[in-house]
């Protein structure tokens, strides 16, 4: 999700009667436009109500390229190498949204004052010693959960937490109100039909590639986290903005890969 996308980035109304009447497949190129960099020919036709439902897949093709990052990088360099390199290539091709995210609300949350006070930092568009840690602490315990798995396990975890942390982003975004009238939390909505691809395609992915139990433990992971950071959100802002949607992936991202390496080596 676009950090400093509340009010900085034209997004469009998710919620417009048109939205309703596209055919779902037709949100797939949005939404590859949205989350990723990779250029897709009419990647603007859709509104975000209708891209939302595809969130999951096209997170698991990010994982799936970093994943291929891993395994390939690890035959010349080794695990640990292999898997930095794999968290960079994850950031590249998400264009760092989710992490711009997750360091602007480290920042808000880190400042002193009411809920105005931290959501007037949040707009600032440069990185304060909160977000810097955040970003640390979040690729040092990314990198380093990968690292403990084998390849194999490694690409699976990336494409599974990464389906399931966009999942996670739109369990979120219904379970807070936007915190602010204008910007991406706000004109970002879940409609049902968009919510059902979404979770169809995060429980198929998690139990095939993991199995009954450990997807199952994916799953849990996902949710809790997005329950926890939209609690978190509703406490500490009011709701939900660009910058929080962004920090639910990031975060749930590593929760997932935590999960499953507890899991595995259990």
């Amino acid at each position: 999700m676009h950090a400093h996308a509340d009010g900085e980035a034209p997004v469009q109304e998710a919620a417009g009667a048109s939205g309703a009447r596209r055919a779902p497949w037709r949100g797939l190129p949005a939404a590859i436009a949205f989350l990723t960099i990779v250029p897709v020919p009419g990647g603007a036709g859709a509104e975000l109500a209708v891209a939302a439902g595809w969130f999951p897949l096209v997170g698991a093709a990010a994982g799936a390229l970093a994943g291929g990052v891993r395994v390939g990088a690890q035959q010349l360099l080794g695990r640990t190498p292999a898997s930095v390199l794999a968290v960079i290539a994850l950031v590249v091709v998400t264009g760092a949204l989710h992490q711009d995210g997750l360091a602007d609300t480290a920042d808000g949350l880190g400042a002193r004052g009411d809920r105005a006070r931290r959501l007037q930092v949040m707009r600032d568009p440069a990185t304060g010693v909160f977000g810097t840690l955040a970003l640390i602490g979040w690729a040092l315990l990314l990198a380093s959960t990968l690292a403990s798995l084998d390849a194999s396990r490694a690409l699976v975890a990336l494409v599974v937490a990464c389906a399931l942390a966009r999942w996670a982003a739109l369990a979120h975004t219904i379970a807070t109100p936007p915190a602010r009238a204008e910007g991406l939390g706000a004109a970002l909505r879940v409609g049902k039909v968009a919510l059902a691809l979404a979770t169809v395609v995060s429980v198929v992915l998690a139990l095939a590639l993991c199995g009954l139990a450990t997807g199952a433990g994916a799953l849990l992971a996902a949710l809790l986290l997005a329950a926890l950071s939209a609690a978190f959100a509703r406490r500490t802002l009011g709701g939900r903005t660009g910058d929080t949607l962004g920090a639910s992936v990031a975060l749930a991202e590593l929760a997932v890969c935590v999960a499953l390496l507890a899991i595995w080596h259990a």
